[in-house]
């Protein structure tokens, strides 16, 4: 009873059921037919605003007037008038070295010049004083036996004609004059050249060998009192009161901080970007928030190899009058390569190369992409310089949110 219900149900309602499936036929027509195909994209409008080129690395920061005093000598740290930290002022003693044996070295050194200096005054005199009186006294006996002699020859010589003198005795009186004048000969010229010249040299030479170690006790002296060469701030003193001290320890550092110099290191690939002038941004770990500002004064003139990486140097000077920066301090460093401002800017993201041409997909008015062959510029990490090839306020495409790929002529809408 109940099938023959059911069958004289649909049989009873057959055209409200076709009409009913009709219906629903349309409405999934009109459903497909108003299905949107378009690709779904982010987009982005073409702007004017600033772009900067930079290079980012790292630097160290070094004293541009650097002292360092060491110990000329082995001693002890006799005084400390200063610490580390304190700003102090040229000419002003900094430490006192304990000097004692210096001086006594000193006084040994200036004994020798002063007895160099008699020596090599007897040399140029011909003999030292007593030696020249004694010369003088002996050139005037044999000045005396000369002329004895020559006295003696004249009356021999006279009385040979009246056979009162023998030959052999005139000959006997001339020897004896000969001998004379040879030995007053000798002494004028022991008086007048008593050295040779390699004696005169020997003597030169121990002069300026003592003359020469005076003067080296005389400098370790001047280095046992450490003095301020310049204003600055003493940044190191690793001695301490008392302490010995060997040859060439540092004692003490100073420097001019008011002005420092950033030693940077930038990649090889980078280093061709680099010339004066151009700004430095850095910045330091230990003060957040903080930039100083400098400009590059030194390109690299090779690249070295530091660590695991091969860098160009560049330097730059940068005012530290607040003496924040420290020496020897690493510093992360922004060299700005280029910088333009108020020009036309597109996202990194929007720019694509075919065939070595750069361009981008503008959306137009119907909703399409349309390929634009854009000259560029400089770039940031996001940003480019568009220099041509599309107008401001134009809206481009970066990218498909469902990755389908992008063409000329594709239908899009944009996701917010």
């Amino acid at each position: 009873m109940a099938a023959t219900h059911n069958g004289g149900f649909y049989a009873g309602h057959r055209v409200l059921v076709w009409t009913a499936g009709l219906i629903l036929a349309v409405v999934l027509l009109a459903s497909f037919m108003s299905r949107d195909d378009s690709v779904p994209v982010r987009a982005a409008s073409v702007d004017r605003g600033m772009v900067r080129s930079t290079i980012s690395t790292n630097g160290k920061i070094e004293p541009i007037s650097d002292f360092q005093a060491h110990a000329p000598v082995g001693t002890t740290v006799k005084r400390l008038l200063v610490k580390e930290g304190d700003r102090v002022k040229k000419g002003q003693l900094l430490v006192e070295l304990d000097d004692a044996e210096a001086r006594s070295q000193g006084a040994r050194a200036l004994a020798q010049v002063r007895a160099a200096q008699a020596e090599i005054s007897a040399v140029q005199k011909g003999g030292t004083r007593e030696e020249l009186l004694t010369m003088d006294a002996e050139l005037v006996k044999a000045k005396g036996a000369r002329d004895t002699a020559q006295r003696n020859l004249d009356a021999l010589q006279s009385l040979l004609p009246k056979g009162a003198a023998t030959p052999g005795e005139v000959k006997q009186a001339q020897n004896q004059l000969a001998d004379a004048n040879a030995q007053v000969e000798l002494l004028e010229q022991k008086r007048t050249a008593r050295y040779a010249a390699p004696e005169i040299a020997s003597v030169e030479a121990q002069q300026h060998q003592a003359e020469a170690a005076y003067a080296a006790t005389q400098d370790v002296l001047r280095q046992m009192n450490i003095v301020a060469p310049f204003d600055g701030v003493v940044y190191a003193l690793p001695v301490r009161l008392g302490a010995y001290v060997n040859p060439g320890d540092l004692v003490l550092q100073e420097a001019d901080l008011s002005h420092v110099l950033v030693r940077t290191f930038v990649d090889e690939p980078d280093v061709a970007r680099l010339a004066p002038g151009q700004k430095i941004e850095l910045s330091w770990d230990a003060i957040p928030g903080r930039i100083w500002n400098g400009e590059v004064t030194t390109v690299p003139a090779e690249v070295k190899v530091r660590g695991t990486r091969n860098v160009g140097e560049v330097t730059c000077t940068v005012d530290n009058s607040d003496l924040k920066l420290l020496p020897n301090v690493n510093v992360s460093v922004t060299i700005v390569t280029g910088e333009h401002r108020g020009v036309l800017t597109v996202p990194r993201e929007a720019i694509r190369q075919d065939d070595g041409k750069v361009f981008v997909y503008e959306i137009n008015r119907n909703h399409e992409l349309e390929r634009r062959n854009i000259q560029i510029s400089i770039a940031t990490l996001t940003r480019v310089e568009v220099t041509g090839g599309i107008e401001e306020h134009a809206i481009v495409a970066l990218g498909s949110t469902n990755s389908k790929p992008l063409h000329t002529g594709l239908s899009v809408k944009i996701i917010q």
